[in-house]
């Protein structure tokens, strides 16, 4: 299916070799790239500043010969462009009146749709343009003659696709993008979403990093695409010296970038998310409230309506980056910082509350699983900080009916070795007694193993927990982590869902994985805790609460509500971006699909990388989608706990407020829709 069916634009940048002052050919190498663009499947693409004679001309672009070949190598181009279907920005200096203008000419299926001329002429250090060229204020007209059509003119245009919603863009030449307040600033507040810059831009040492500090964050504060393009290799080394430095951002995230220096034609191409754009403007009301503050500013910008009639992308990936664990960075020292940050916001979150109470003691529950011994670590750690003594963390190990003599070792080996008081509980008679006053069949020796069975033991243990926060004057510290929370699989009230305070609540189960095994190799801890932390990250993750079956198989989670790993991905984007559930679905086919393609972490072995096909991605995300409408009601009595991301939050007091009655009917329609 067509990138453009899920919200997606295909865009591209392209670094000819110049050829100096011959701009002859470079409209044929110009030509040339369109034609490689165009069997991308791009919707757009750009070239560098002054591309159709090179930049560094210096006084020849004052030349009549030199400007008459130019309009005639653009006419070429314009032509050309009948036979392909992207949108073309290119560089060429062009006679406006009695003026000389350095523009950005948008060209698209044989005509021209438009001119920016360059708002902002350096005149410092390397750059003379004011000696050649007029700035765009001093334009006296707002369309000029082009070939034989008349055609708008002014860094005010913003070209917006008709047919493919939500591709709207700006085009600025350079210098445009260097000043505290780019021209390409105003076009986002009007709509734009694509920010574009055609540059010369010759390299000194530190440039390349500034253009992508300049680039990221212009995306990131415009919340938008951008995509910038300058000059490489042909032109005048006289005294400067060029790189074709292409890259293509996207609300502060680099796709893609070009090989600097290289001698050949190059072209970057990335897809853009419209879709994502267009959620997170429509959530930043402070981006709304200044559109307000320059309405008039705003209102001014022109709309060039243009259709766009834009070509199927060939099968094969989509071109941007699409973590399959979008809660954990891929890169080593990007997972690092993140697993860092997360435990010192955990951290902070649990001193905090701690200091506020004036509480100096825990009690929490360890079963041997992750997500208690994450909250453990986090106890210990802020104890640590705190410079209280571990043995006020009160930690009860408390087997049930299934519980394994594994993890029950593991809970006693964890307990013992960090040095927290540790205590065994056996809730088993008290549970015996509630199913037997229940009158349910396992109290009379019937293996009945059914939600209430499960129930009764959840509960016990979270009831003897604040009990016991009573009698030794603690907080119950909760351990159930955030994809439970999505997918309901916690126990209501009485159960794992309830707790004084929770360190987990915002922590989703495949970070959690990646926690632990970062504290391995990172936290200096005991070998007896070590080993235990490495069979608690292997381990099925199961509840405990049936007993194995005749074969030994103890219940699995995943077995019951699907993968953790394709939850977590389905959460992200649905609460996080608001994505409808086919783009869903397609985003995780991408992520999915082919474990050979695209980076893992080097914490995960060969046999933990897995992948799907599209049949179980829509299956689990039809999973996903019932039991996350269904179970907003524990979500909405969650208890307190830190916020650790921006897609990873499901308080009703901070990011998800939703009624817990509402289907999940339109979803399932949309997801099936596609099918």
């Amino acid at each position: 299916m067509s990138v453009y069916s899920h919200g997606f634009a295909r865009i591209a940048a392209a670094v000819p070799p110049v050829a100096l002052a011959d701009p002859v050919e470079n409209a044929a190498r110009t030509v040339e790239l369109v034609a490689r663009a165009h069997d991308e499947g791009a919707a757009l693409v750009t070239f560098p500043e002054l591309g159709l004679c090179g930049y560094s001309v210096d006084d020849l672009v004052q030349q009549d010969a030199l400007l008459d070949d130019v309009m005639d190598a653009l006419m070429s181009i314009v032509d050309a462009t009948r036979r392909y279907s992207p949108v073309v920005l290119v560089g060429a200096p062009l006679r406006i009146d009695d003026a000389l203008y350095n523009c950005a000419v948008v060209v698209h299926d044989g005509q021209v749709l438009g001119v920016a001329p360059k708002s902002y002429l350096p005149n410092y250090r390397e750059f003379y343009e004011q000696r050649y060229f007029a700035a765009a204020r001093d334009a006296v007209v707002d369309t000029i003659t082009v070939g034989d059509h008349e055609v708008p003119f002014g860094a005010d245009l913003v070209f917006d696709a008709v047919d493919l919603p939500g591709l709207r863009f700006h085009a600025e030449v350079c210098e445009d993008g260097w000043v505290p307040i780019p021209p390409s600033t105003w076009a986002a507040l009007a709509g734009a979403t694509l920010l574009i810059n055609l540059s010369g831009s010759p390299v000194t040492v530190g440039k390349e990093e500034y253009r992508r500090t300049l680039a990221v964050s212009h995306s990131a504060r415009n919340v938008a695409a951008h995509l910038y393009v300058a000059s490489g290799f042909g032109e005048s080394t006289t005294d400067l010296a060029w790189d074709g430095d292409a890259l293509i951002t996207e609300n502060g995230t680099v796709l893609a970038r070009s090989e600097t220096f290289s001698m050949t034609a190059q072209l970057v191409v990335a897809d853009i998310d419209l879709d994502r754009i267009r959620q997170e403007r429509s959530r930043l009301i402070s981006m709304r409230d200044q559109v307000g503050d320059f309405a008039d500013r705003a209102r001014d910008i022109r709309r060039v309506p243009f259709e766009l009639d834009p070509a199927d992308a060939p099968a094969g990936d989509l071109r941007r980056p699409v973590a399959r664990f979008p809660f954990v960075p891929s890169g080593v020292a990007d997972r690092d910082e993140r697993c860092r940050e997360v435990l010192d916001i955990q951290v902070q979150g649990l001193v905090g509350r701690l200091n506020a109470t004036g509480i100096g003691k825990i009690i929490i529950g360890v079963s041997g699983g992750l997500d208690s011994t994450l909250a453990l670590l986090v106890a210990v750690q802020a104890f640590d900080l705190l410079g209280l003594p571990r043995a006020d963390i009160h930690a009860y190990t408390m087997p049930g009916f299934a519980t394994g003599g594994a993890s029950l070792a593991r809970s006693h080996v964890l307990m013992d070795s960090l040095g927290v008081t540790g205590n065994e509980l056996d809730i088993r008679p008290s549970c015996t007694q509630m199913l037997a006053d229940l009158g349910h069949p396992f109290a009379d020796g019937e293996p009945v193993y059914d939600v209430t069975f499960e129930n009764v033991q959840a509960g016990e243990r979270t009831s003897h927990l604040f009990r016991l926060a009573n009698y030794l004057g603690g907080i119950v510290l909760g351990t159930g982590d955030l994809s439970e929370l999505a997918l309901g699989w916690c126990t209501y009230g009485v159960g794992d869902q309830m707790s004084h305070y929770n360190v987990n609540g915002s922590v989703p189960k495949t970070l959690i994985q990646h926690l632990i095994r970062w504290k391995i190799a990172t936290a200096g801890y005991p070998e007896a805790t070590i080993g235990a932390l490495r069979e608690i990250v292997d381990d099925v993750i199961s509840p405990e609460l049936v007993p194995a079956d005749a074969e030994g198989n103890i219940q699995s989670t995943e077995d019951s509500v699907g993968p953790y790993e394709l939850h977590d991905f389905f959460l992200y984007h649905l609460t996080r971006f608001g994505y409808r559930p086919s783009k869903v679905a397609y985003l995780a086919g991408q992520a999915w699909g082919d474990k050979t393609r695209g980076a893992w972490s080097d914490m995960m072995t060969e046999d933990q990388r897995n992948e799907y096909d599209d049949e179980t991605i829509a299956a689990w995300l039809e999973v996903f989608l019932k039991r996350f409408m269904a179970n907003q009601f524990k979500r909405t009595a969650m208890p307190n706990g830190p916020k650790i991301g921006s897609g990873g939050s499901l308080s009703p007091r901070g990011d998800w407020r939703s009624p817990s009655d509402a289907p999940s009917t339109a979803w399932l329609r949309e997801l099936h829709s596609r099918d």
